[in-house]
Formats: C-alpha cells, structure tokens, sequence
C-alpha cells in the first residue's frame, strides 16, 4: 500500500492569549499544555497519528482531493489534541464542549483558535474524536514517545533520557461502570430497556394492543422498592421470594410484548421514517436483552427462590457488558470487584512504560511476569535490566527465567526466610522501597486521570480510554520532569 503524504497545514492566525495575574493554578495549567503542543510538535508523536489517520482513511475511497484531505488532516490534529485536553481536565464530552467554548486557551490548544470565528466541537464531534484511532495505533504513539525520550531526550526537551532499563509492576481492578449485579436489579434493566424501546416504536406508528409501556416500567419500580425493604421484615426470606416471583411474572408478559414489537418493526420498518441502520440500532438493542433475559430470569430463581450459590462463571452481572468479571481481591472496603484486571508497569521516573486489560479472566500475576518482559523487549528494541514487584509475581520459573536472562531479580519473594536475606542487599532493598510507589500511580491514574469511574461502552472502548490515559499521564509526568529541571536550573542561576 503507497504511504499518505501529509500537506503541510498553513496555520491559521490565533488570537493572541490574554495575559492572566493572579493564578497560579492558570499559569500552571497554561504551562503544561503549552510544553505539551511543544512535545507534540517536536517528538513527531502529532505527525505519526495523523500519516497513520490517512493511511487507513485515503484506502477507503479510489480518489482523494487535496480540499477533502487537508479536512481529515485538520480534524486529526483536533482529535488528537481534544482527547488530550479532555482527559486531563476529566470533563466528558458536553462538560468539555462548553469549557472549550469558554477558555482562549483551550481553544489555542485544540488548534481552533482563530481571529474572525471559532467553531467549538459539538459534544458528538468529540465522541468520534475519542474513538478516531485504533488502540494499536495509539499504543505505538506511546512507544515512539518513550523511545524517542529514551534515545534523543533532547528533541523533547528533556533533562535526562527516559529510564528503561527497570520495570516496577503492579495489578488493580479497572471498576466497569455497571449496577452492583444483584439479580432482581437484571430483571428492572431488562424492563426498562425493552419498554422504552417499545415506546420508541410506538411512537413511529407502529403499535399492538397492550398497556401504556410506562406502566410496566412504574409496576418494576415499585416492586424493587419492595425487595429492598423486604430485608427489614420479619419474615424477609418469604416476602423475597413472594416479591420475585410478581417481578418474574411481570418480565415474562414484557418479554412476550418486546418480542412482538421487535418482529412488528423489522418486518414493517419501511411504514416509519428511520432508515434501516436506525432501525438495527433499536432491534439490536432489543436482541441484546432478549437473548439474555431467560438466564437472567432462571438465576435470579436459583439465587432467591432455590437457595443455590451460582458459580462466577455462569453469572450474568451486567446486561450490556458482558465482559465483565468477579475479581476478588481481599482489601478492605473491596473484598470483591466487578470489571477487568489491569497490568501496570512503571519506570523509575513515574512514567508508564507497558500496560494490559484483559478481556478475559486474568492469569495469575506470576504468569504476567514474562509477558511484560516479552512486550517492551518487543516494543523498545532492548531488554529491561530490573524487574521489581509484591511477592504476587514470585514464582520458582520466574527466578530461573530472569536469572538466565540476565535481568535482576527484585521481585519480593513469597518465603519471608529468602526475604530476609534478601533485604541484605542494598539494591533489593531499594526497588522493594520504590516498588511500593506503585501502588500511588494507579491512585494517580484512577482518581487525577479518571479511570477509576470509567464511562466508556464495550471493552474495546475501555481498552483504548485505558491507552489514551496512558499517553496523557505520561505527557504529564515528561512535562513535570522539563519544568522541574527549569525550575532547578533558575535555582542555580540566582
């Protein structure tokens, strides 16, 4: 495939950024994201996205002007800037729309500020913003920025080279943003999603004999009010199942209703104004509940009518996301969480040099031990020298795998005897110390970047919020790293 070639974008004349006295929190915040558009610019990391948006744009169609080709070009470098600034701030799409619309200096940022207009975005803009580039795509970035750092510091301006050689790992909950799975709440999702759907295509024309949808919707309500309190009665367990069995009953006469209006509307979807894909969006909305909805009903009568303790695996805690999984973890005030298991690797320096999300169950993490390894070696063209992580990762493979590949060893053992010995050494010691930061950059990640409270849809979605993050958390921490060696260096000078 013959590569895109980039036109060179005339800038357009900003407005000039008003000078603000009296903040320090603005002129931080200026700072930061103007030593970001200056790393942007400088690593190549801003052309890389773009040549690769072209690459896989430009093959879709047999001819391309140049006018249609400098759009997409624009609108990559607004994307690209927009989920940056976005991210850092922790705004979501309408939030962040009307901060833009409001701040010079986040329109200077996101490349729309000009001197005769200034179109801002829509929040639907910036949701196909979010989702312009694949996760692959945006992890390469990544890499290219690390390994630009690591090899030339000075192009992005850098005091020191970007350390990857040692590798502190660590694992933690990605929280999935879901109800807490209790079994009768399935049954009020499922209602309510597939009466609302039918009210939708009521409201097209299409229409069967049955009550007002809102009224199956208000009888699910009142009856889950009902199962809260039941708990509180004397006879809770009896006034459970009774409540459950009047919520089952329920579901099924909703269930027979959604699945007449979902034949009525595929088969006579030309009698209303939606377009075909319109129309899959509802079907496919409803197809998802239906299928799922006789499981959901029989576990919930095993669970409270039955006595019986469901397996973990055959448990549907969420509708809508069904990669979702029961991880326990043992702390305290999280006993157990519901969402994916996420791999972190730190360098000395605080920035986040390999990640992974799981899809499925996770591996023990001895097991994500040698995987790690295998994926820097791979994407930085070197091989770490340290590895350092809680005695989760020990295992008798692992220490002969690191020593035979030359890599130090400091992970905490599993045996206190060999941790006692090995605290004896001075080197051991100090990953161990610096290891336990670690547990610091996924609070850093989970409540300054906001993937603690992830909003995105899908795993997919998930997994590239998660590399998003990723890149904006280390444009953070690079820039810390310049203003921090200017800061020193003014110090000195005076």
């Amino acid at each position: 495939m013959q590569r895109a070639t980039i036109i060179p974008l005339q800038p357009q004349l900003p407005q000039v950024l008003p000078t603000i006295e009296g903040n320090v929190d603005y002129r931080d915040f200026r700072d930061q994201l103007l030593h970001m558009n200056q790393m942007l610019s400088t690593s190549g990391m801003e052309a890389q996205l773009i040549e690769s948006d072209l690459q896989r744009w430009i093959g879709r169609f047999k001819n391309v002007s140049a006018k249609a080709q400098h759009t997409r070009q624009t609108h990559s470098r607004r994307a690209l800037r927009c989920n940056i600034a976005r991210l850092l701030l922790q705004h979501d799409y309408r939030e962040f729309a009307t901060r833009m619309a409001d701040s010079p200096l986040l329109q200077y940022f996101c490349g729309i500020s000009q001197v005769d207009r200034i179109k801002v975005p829509s929040k639907s803009t910036l949701e196909r913003y979010d989702k312009w580039w694949p996760e692959d795509e945006v992890r390469q970035v990544v890499h290219q920025l690390l390994n630009l750092g690591a090899t030339a510091p000075e192009k992005v301006c850098l005091p020191e080279p970007v350390d990857l050689d040692t590798a502190f790992l660590d694992t933690t909950c990605l929280a999935a943003n879901i109800h807490y799975p209790v079994d009768w709440v399935l049954l009020r999702d499922a209602t309510r999603t597939l009466m609302e759907s039918v009210q939708l295509i009521r409201q097209r024309g299409l229409k069967h004999r049955m009550e007002p949808p809102e009224s199956f919707i208000r009888r699910i309500n009142t009856l889950c009010i009902q199962m809260t309190h039941a708990g509180k009665k004397a006879d809770s367990q009896r006034q459970r199942k009774k409540t459950l069995r009047q919520m089952d009953r329920l579901v099924g006469t909703v269930r027979k209703h959604a699945q007449r209006y979902r034949d009525l509307m595929d088969k006579c979807w030309e009698q209303t104004e939606w377009t075909r894909p319109e129309a899959d969006q509802v079907l496919g909305r409803m197809d998802n509940v239906l299928e799922q909805l006789p499981k959901a009903r029989q576990q919930a009568r095993r669970r409270i009518l039955d006595g019986e303790l469901v397996p973990n695996e055959e448990k549907i805690l969420s509708l809508y996301e069904p990669d979702v999984h029961v991880i326990v973890r043992g702390k305290a005030g999280a006993e157990v969480e519901f969402g994916n298991s996420l791999l972190l690797s730190e360098n000395l320096q605080g920035v986040i040099v390999d990640w992974e999300l799981f899809r499925g169950k996770a591996p023990a993490d001895s097991a994500l031990l040698p995987r790690t390894i295998g994926r820097m070696e791979k994407a930085y063209g070197r091989k770490v020298k340290a590895m350092a992580g809680d005695r989760g990762f020990d295992s008798q493979t692992n220490q002969w795998g690191l020593a035979e590949e030359g890599i130090y060893n400091g992970v905490c053992p599993r045996d206190p005897k060999k941790l006692r010995q090995r605290m004896g050494s001075w080197k051991f010691k100090g990953l161990q110390r610096r290891r336990s930061q670690t547990e610091g950059r996924i609070g850093i990640l989970k409540n300054a970047f906001g993937i603690g409270e992830m909003r995105s849809k899908g795993f997919e979605h998930r997994e590239l919020t998660v590399t998003w993050t990723v890149l904006v958390h280390n444009l953070w921490v690079l820039v810390r790293l310049q203003r921090q060696a200017a800061q020193e260096a003014e110090r000195q000078a005076a």
